[in-house]
């Protein structure tokens, strides 16, 4: 006797000499395919976005606290500065680790102004924004 594996069940079969007149050949299973297909919006479900969060220390956190409160400070003045003109503050645009890899201060101010030189506002109000800005900046 032999054991034959059909459709994933075993099988005894005795040999017979015997002559089998209805004798039909199953062929084999079909191999199902390995790819793996993923529809693209089953049942109509909402497209969720997924997100990586990072768990930071606690000192670490108020060092990106620290800065994310110079970054929004800088933010405030820079709409502020360019309220009054027609253009949008989108396109005065301050790195702030530009700033803070400049070693000398007065290469600062330069550098900060060199931005700011289409602003309409006033010199005396520019000169105020650099001073403070970079006075926040030494905090970081």
């Amino acid at each position: 006797m032999a054991d034959l594996q059909n459709g994933g069940h075993f099988v005894k079969q005795s040999h017979n000499n015997s002559k089998c007149l209805n004798h039909s050949k199953k062929s084999a299973p079909s191999t199902p395919s390995k790819a793996v297909n993923f529809s693209e919006n089953p049942d109509g479900e909402k497209h969720r976005e997924k997100y990586l969060t990072a768990k930071y220390g606690a000192h670490q956190m108020a060092l990106i606290r620290k800065r994310l409160k110079v970054e929004m400070w800088m933010f405030d003045q820079l709409q502020e500065l360019c309220e009054s003109e027609t253009e949008s503050s989108n396109d005065v645009d301050i790195d702030l680790d530009e700033i803070l890899d400049i070693e000398d201060e007065i290469q600062r101010k330069i550098f900060v102004r060199k931005i700011l030189t289409d602003s309409k506002s006033s010199k005396e109000i520019i000169n105020k924004f650099v001073d403070e800005l970079l006075e926040r900046a030494k905090t970081l």
